[in-house]
């Protein structure tokens, strides 16, 4: 991918700083557009929209390629619905955050405070080893990743809740979506609400967030986009039900910078219940992992905080960047399989990140 990146960057340089004719602005959304562009064509991908803010205000929103082939619909940033995968681990962080200024959830309780029937492991793991991929719950295999058998988030434990972890927890990261399945079992018993309806009433509603929603493989949703494994080739279904928590809503990218604008100035979170899912966690052996709950932490060129996540799904491939120093949120949601995001993510942070 290091070619597709330097190409990028190329790009990026020659289009030039005639300031004298754009504003800054104007430059830099010209800039982006034609990286948006070349990346659309260099993957193959059919559909994708892009949305960015700065300091709280929508600077760029743009739909490129289309969602269906036959016949050609274009994506709208504000309509078309993108499964966004990963992206909803971040999702789900905030929930989890509501939930810790209610006093339902401690981070360090072990979770069989909260679950105590579930199967006892050779160790003990709290909550925030959990969202924070240290317990050792393992990820897919075979082909959990594409099951297309709709399942409750209680019925989708029995895929691995027998099965041993894969190390003591905290001594290593492995990242997974299986974690997250039974944090949303956690969060759903403790609150005794439906999983679904306590994102819906603690982030979605409070946030304008109107156009995101559970991924429902039995629905078909106005203006959600096809999906392609290739720029000319369906994805088979899958049924994300059971999985929600880590990889099963439907958003539009417009949704996802409200949502962005949020983890930069909290509203519906204190700032104290936030900071632990934007704090990387650490192992016994002091090395951190650059993964607090439900994001990435790194820092950016100019050593300014980044919260990010990624996103890979049957049929999507996405991006969520915040900054919060410099009030950017970037947004990219896609509708093809197996896309490295972070490499575009990069070239629109040079972009947009001064």
């Amino acid at each position: 991918m290091k070619h597709i990146l330097a190409s990028l960057i190329i790009l990026f340089t020659s289009v030039g700083f005639n300031l004298n004719t754009e504003t800054s602005g104007d430059y830099k959304i010209r800039a982006a557009k034609k990286l948006a562009k070349k990346f659309l064509r260099q993957q193959g991908i059919p559909g994708m929209s892009i949305s960015v803010s700065k300091k709280e205000a929508l600077i760029w929103s743009e739909g490129f390629g289309y969602t269906k082939r036959k016949p050609k619909i274009k994506v709208e940033p504000n309509k078309t619905l993108f499964r966004i995968a990963s992206i909803s681990k971040s999702i789900t962080a905030l929930t989890l955050a509501k939930l810790i200024d209610d006093k339902l959830i401690n981070l360090n309780e072990s979770i069989y405070t909260y679950l105590p029937n579930f199967p006892k492991k050779a160790y003990d793991f709290t909550v925030k080893e959990l969202g924070g991929h240290r317990a050792g719950i393992r990820h897919y295999k075979d082909n959990e990743f594409t099951l297309n058998k709709k399942m409750s988030i209680t019925k989708g434990l029995e895929l691995f809740k027998n099965d041993s972890l894969l190390f003591e927890p905290s001594t290593q990261f492995s990242y997974n979506t299986f974690g997250y399945v039974l944090l949303s079992e956690i969060m759903q018993k403790t609150s005794k609400i439906n999983f679904n309806d306590l994102v819906k009433n603690s982030v979605f509603k409070p946030l304008g967030m109107t156009n995101t929603m559970l991924d429902d493989s039995e629905i078909n949703v106005p203006n959600t986009t096809n999906f392609y494994k290739k720029k000319r080739v369906l994805s088979t279904p899958v049924a994300n039900e059971y999985k929600v928590a880590g990889g099963g809503f439907l958003s539009t990218s417009e949704d996802l910078i409200k949502f962005g604008e949020e983890i930069i100035s909290p509203i519906i979170v204190s700032k104290e219940a936030l900071s632990e899912m934007i704090t990387s966690q650490k192992l016994k052996s002091g090395k951190i992992t650059g993964y607090g709950i439900g994001f990435s932490v790194e820092c950016t060129k100019n050593n300014t905080h980044k919260y990010y996540h990624t996103g890979g799904g049957v049929g999507s491939s996405t991006i969520l960047l915040i900054y919060p120093k410099e009030g950017v949120v970037i947004s990219v949601l896609t509708n093809r399989s197996g896309v490295d995001m972070e490499v575009f993510g990069e070239a629109l942070e040079a972009v947009f990140v001064d």
